[in-house]
């Protein structure tokens, strides 16, 4: 006699959650099916069965993180603030200051759609609702180099180890939005440097 089945409604997104885990550990070499049903503490055939390649899962996976700067955003004072540059510096020091791994796994994420085309249009939109939340403060072009302006300083931060200089990245944005960046910002013409190692 087979045995019954067991509900378990909340499976897909358990099994979404165990692929984030894996991936903040491991990265993305360490994705798998097999790792993802250890991890998720299910059987392998319901890997597979909800996500029928880790693109899928990758998909699902890029889903449930993207959007969270975007969302933040959009929900805080920041986007009508008067001084629009130093909102946006010091909510990009808040992200970066918030845990490491879950920022470092969204730009993984992010940016495993250059090998990956399945991701593209997730990843796609992480940029674009930064840039709908906010277009209608600057206008979309403004908005775009906004938006490309605090991804680079981002990953400069995540890939040289060097701390987030709030004032160079609020002089920054304010040049891009043809604000005074000196006389809002501390004359920080230099880019921050990575520590050198002792």
């Amino acid at each position: 006699m087979a045995r019954p089945r067991r509900h378990d409604p909340d499976r897909r997104e358990r099994i979404v959650d165990a692929a984030l885990r894996v991936v903040g550990r491991a990265g993305l070499a360490g994705l798998s099916h097999r790792t993802v049903a250890a991890e998720a503490d299910v059987p392998l055939g319901s890997t597979t069965y909800h996500f029928a390649s880790l693109d899928e899962l990758l998909v699902a996976a890029l889903h449930r993180v993207n959007g969270t700067f975007g969302a933040r955003l959009r929900q805080g004072p920041e986007i009508a603030a008067p001084d629009l540059a130093a909102g946006l510096a010091a909510l990009m020091g808040q992200w970066l200051a918030a845990e490491r791994t879950g920022v470092e796994l969204e730009y993984e994420l992010y940016l495993a759609a250059l090998r990956r085309p399945a991701l593209r249009p997730v990843a796609a939109e992480w940029a674009e609702e930064v840039v709908s939340a906010l277009a209608p403060r600057t206008g979309p072009a403004t908005a775009r180099a906004l938006v490309a302006l605090m991804d680079g300083i981002s990953l400069q931060v995540l890939l040289t180890g060097a701390p987030y200089d709030e004032d160079y990245a609020r002089e920054m944005l304010a040049r891009i939005l043809n604000e005074d960046p000196k006389g809002r910002a501390g004359h920080s013409v230099k880019p921050p440097k990575a520590p050198t190692a002792s």
